[in-house]
């Protein structure tokens, strides 16, 4: 058997012990990992995540409630931005480099591998890709097709959350500035990311840029779709379903898959893939969705309603908690009051009746 073949054939077991839900021990201290339901990148790493079979605590940071922005999340990570893993001391801010921490110090036996070990002939495939589809700006084409809902279809932003949204990320700025002044120790911190949120939306509000983007992903695409071509050709034989880099699911298949669930998200994969156009790419993303994995983490996270509104309800219930029971029972004192008093006057009107 040939080196490359040993190599397939060392990827393939490690896959189909993930499928299983075979991971197997891990590094004694616990994962934390700080995220958004609705964050691109901490979609990725928490696919990843589930994808190694990893034990991982999970917390909330809505950014609806600008969580994200509290000062005790701005001393966790100065960017103020999710996802970021606490492992021991190490705190990982980085998407790519939080993926990159879990494939170095997580190698026990049965924790599948989504990156080949360097040197394999898969190794430099696996990064091509996953280089070419972390490069993409998601945010742009998200803060785009919010902003600009007119260049999607079937979008699965309902028109009301993204009303919500607009106002939000256009509140946004004022709201860094206030945090600036209340946090002085975090002045340099708030200031920073009130530059960067500026300059962002300037470029993401303007169509000209945004079509530019568009374009460019649609290159992206056909690099794809050819190479799901080439994986179909090396595996001819019926039933054999091969993934972007080969026949086991690696790191490259997680950033596509998110990637391609974020564009249907958005209102953009018919421009991409179906109606016969991009056969491949449609058939590997009909594929990705059925993965335990996918299905755990990303299966719901495109009904807004569940995956975002519900939970922020709920947060800022449970956060209001006291103001809310406090309210509720002023009203209900006052619709008691209200009924006893018409009680009372019924009662002395009927007395009146009786007595002319």
């Amino acid at each position: 058997m040939s080196d490359s073949q040993d190599e397939k054939a060392a990827l393939l077991e490690k896959d189909e012990q993930q499928q299983s839900g075979g991971a197997a021990k891990q590094s004694e201290c616990k994962l934390r990992l700080y995220h958004w339901t609705q964050s691109f990148n901490s979609q990725k790493v928490r696919l990843a995540v589930a994808e190694k079979g990893l034990h991982c605590e999970e917390y909330d940071v809505s950014l609806p409630l600008s969580e994200h922005n509290e000062p005790w999340f701005m001393h966790l990570n100065p960017t103020g931005e999710v996802p970021v893993l606490v492992h021991n001391d190490n705190v990982i801010c980085d998407p790519t480099q939080i993926i990159d921490y879990l494939e170095q110090n997580f190698t026990d036996e049965g924790v599948p591998r989504l990156v080949p070990e360097e040197g394999t002939t898969y190794y430099h495939r696996v990064q091509h890709y996953r280089e070419l589809l972390d490069s993409l700006q998601m945010d742009a084409y998200t803060h785009g097709c919010i902003l600009h809902p007119e260049i999607t279809v079937d979008s699965h932003i309902p028109a009301y959350a993204a009303t919500c949204i607009q106002t939000q990320i256009r509140n946004t700025e004022s709201e860094l500035k206030k945090l600036a002044e209340q946090n002085p120790e975090l002045k340099d911190a708030y200031v920073a990311k009130q530059r960067r949120l500026k300059s962002k939306l300037f470029d993401h509000d303007n169509m000209k840029y945004l079509k530019k983007l568009l374009d460019e992903l649609e290159n992206v695409m056909e690099q794809v779709e050819t190479e799901l071509q080439r994986r179909v050709e090396e595996t001819p034989e019926e039933g054999s379903q091969p993934w972007l880099c080969g026949e086991f699911f690696s790191m490259a298949d997680v950033s596509l898959a998110v990637t391609l669930h974020r564009l249907k998200f958005l209102g953009l994969s018919r421009r991409y893939w179906g109606n016969g156009n991009r056969v491949n790419l449609e058939t590997y993303y009909e594929r990705v969705v059925e993965r335990p994995a996918f299905r755990r983490v990303l299966g719901h996270v495109n009904n807004i309603l569940i995956s975002a509104v519900l939970p922020v309800a709920f947060r800022l219930a449970k956060k209001n908690a006291p103001v809310i029971v406090g309210t509720t029972l002023l009203i209900g004192l006052l619709g008691g009051a209200t009924y006893l008093g018409f009680l009372y006057m019924k009662k002395r009107n009927i007395l009146l009746l009786c007595r002319s």
